[in-house]
């Protein structure tokens, strides 16, 4: 399956978030995931909000555009993102496309 899937027009993207690092970054693949390093810390969706942030400005969209439609109290999340199709989602990361 991948990191990154298509479904409905819209990709998913898998992340494994680990907060309070000292600079946001993505480190690379983790499993089915990316991982991913914030500097926000765990508490009251902070972590959330942030990879929101992080990743709308990776990919060039608006904040408006990416949900967390799984994993909003774990370290493991699924973000929805409308408006890309995954080879401009992949590049934008920095990435490779998972295989199928």
């Amino acid at each position: 399956m991948g990191w990154l899937t298509e479904k409905g027009g819209c990709i998913f993207i898998n992340i494994h978030l680990q907060p309070r690092a000292s600079k946001n970054e993505i480190v690379g693949i983790h499993g089915e995931s990316i991982k991913v390093r914030l500097t926000s810390p765990p508490v009251e969706g902070a972590a959330n909000s942030h990879a929101i942030e992080f990743f709308a400005k990776k990919l060039g969209i608006q904040k408006s555009k990416i949900t967390i439609v799984s994993g909003e109290k774990s370290r493991h999340k699924t973000l929805k993102i409308e408006g890309l199709t995954k080879s401009e989602t992949a590049s934008s990361i920095g990435l490779d496309i998972p295989n199928q």
